[in-house]
């Protein structure tokens, strides 16, 4: 006799172990996915009809009955997780069983597990890549807006986090712009390779019945069907680029994460971070902690996890379908929930965060960082760029010894240094002398700033609210 276990139990005389049953549910990741299950199973109960595999009021009956569950889940999801079932393709299909008797297990005629898990989480990640998306769109708006404030505020640029040479800070803002639209890139990329129907490819051999796989893939939003069922069901490509895209973003986001927990220290001084982003200590009543950026920060290295384990985890697999691949989705949620939710809060803390000008401009003019321009200055007089490059050098020793900035450097030592160059070097090697030069396309000049800032405005409010659609 049958145990009637779950969706498979007609092979097995013996029930499964309890400890085993709960061991291998996956209910708690793939809940999120109900609406995606209906809507593929609405889709193949429509295909089952005009394929002639059931009559078209059972189909018309199980799209109604399917249709009552959303509605009925809209206002109460929780009930999937009190019902127990294995998953919530097995909650679905016992709640359509419920409604419509013996009619509800005709639907799964000619359907696999395989690829109904499949084109569910294809169609959730549609979601998911356009909330990411509008985040990190979000994100740039927020750091144009900053850009726009700061076109002109100097602030040191660093190498080797060595001062090096003065940049705006609105430039340090838009190389951020710059990271997130090639994120965005990579996403919409993963997008559409991604946009091929699984569903119809049963188990691993294809369906039997007389699917029109090009109209289901249709029905369902896609381009086209997947064309080879081995592949279909077994097929992780798309979890590995949108996690590789995750841990992109949020490789850029720790980056950013890193500059102003350090501009915002008390070392540099350069920045404050809004109070709402940040938290104080239970023991030191004076701490104010960059807590958000520092979570960001970590949060990296849980997405950086995800992707090496999908990768582990797909390695030894053969074809076709194997349970390992019930893991992919813990993995795959958890990273881009993490992305999207780091870009919204980075969005906060980049929205709040107010620059010290003065410390900005002071720290922006010590340390020799005018020293290149120096170089460029005696090139400019003719001097050859190797032998301008060891005078300028000398300068900096000069100026060292001195205790002074070399454009402090008095004329006497000009003179004897740098006779090319005059007796007044104040004007030509201040910080807003040596911003202005910059005006190059990809330069730090204030006015390539707000012109870049401006270009990037325009583009980003161009776009509709669903750019990927």
């Amino acid at each position: 006799m049958s145990s009637g276990t779950g969706l498979w139990g007609g092979r097995f005389a013996e029930a499964p172990s309890e400890v085993f049953l709960r061991f291998q549910e996956s209910l708690s990741v793939d809940a999120r996915m109900w609406r995606e299950d209906i809507a593929g199973s609405m889709a193949w109960a429509r295909a089952l009809g005009d394929a002639g595999v059931i009559t078209d009021d059972e189909a018309s009956s199980l799209q109604d009955a399917l249709e009552a569950i959303g509605g009925e889940l809209e206002g109460d999801e929780a009930k999937i997780a009190r019902s127990g079932s294995e998953d919530v393709h097995s909650f679905v299909e016992a709640a359509l069983v419920a409604k419509v008797g013996a009619l509800g297990k005709k639907l799964h005629t000619g359907r696999s597990r395989n690829d109904q898990v499949a084109t569910d989480v294809k169609l959730h990640l549609r979601g998911l890549v356009h909330r990411m998306d509008s985040a990190a769109r979000d994100l740039q708006l927020a750091l144009v807006e900053l850009a726009e404030r700061t076109a002109d505020l100097p602030l040191p640029g660093y190498t080797h986090l060595q001062r090096a040479q003065p940049i705006t800070a609105g430039h340090h803002a838009l190389a951020y712009v710059e990271m997130l639209a090639r994120d965005r890139s990579r996403l919409a990329d993963a997008e559409e390779r991604m946009d091929t129907c699984p569903l119809g490819s049963g188990a691993l051999a294809g369906t039997a019945f007389p699917i029109d796989r090009e109209a289901l893939a249709e029905d369902l939003g896609f381009a086209e069907p997947t064309r080879n069922s081995l592949d279909a069901v077994s097929d992780r490509d798309h979890a590995l680029e949108l996690t590789f895209v995750a841990s992109t973003v949020m490789l850029h986001l720790s980056r950013l994460a890193e500059d102003w927990i350090f501009a915002a220290s008390q070392e540099a001084g350069l920045i404050e971070l809004s109070d709402a982003v940040c938290t104080g200590s239970s023991l030191m009543p004076q701490k104010k902690n960059p807590d958000a950026l520092e979570l960001v920060r970590g949060r990296a290295g849980r997405v950086f996890g995800n992707l090496q384990a999908l990768l582990v985890l797909q390695k030894g697999t053969p074809l076709a379908y194997n349970r390992d691949f019930q893991e992919d989705k813990r993995l795959l949620f958890d990273a881009l929930d993490s992305a999207i939710d780091c870009l919204v809060v980075t969005a906060l803390v980049v929205r709040g965060v107010k620059h010290r000008p003065e410390a900005c401009r002071r720290a922006a003019g010590a340390s020799y960082q005018n020293a290149t321009d120096l170089a460029d200055l005696l090139v400019a007089a003719g001097v050859p760029f190797r032998d301008a490059h060891e005078r300028a050098g000398l300068a900096v020793r000069r100026a060292l010894e001195l205790g002074v900035e070399l454009e402090a450097l008095p004329a006497a030592e000009l003179e004897k240094h740098l006779p090319e160059l005059g007796s007044d070097l104040s004007e030509q090697l201040s910080v807003d002398a040596v911003l202005a030069r910059r005006d190059a396309i990809g330069g730090t000049a204030p006015a390539r700033v707000r012109d870049e800032a401006a270009q990037w405005r325009a583009a980003l409010e161009e776009e509709n609210n669903d750019p990927l659609e």
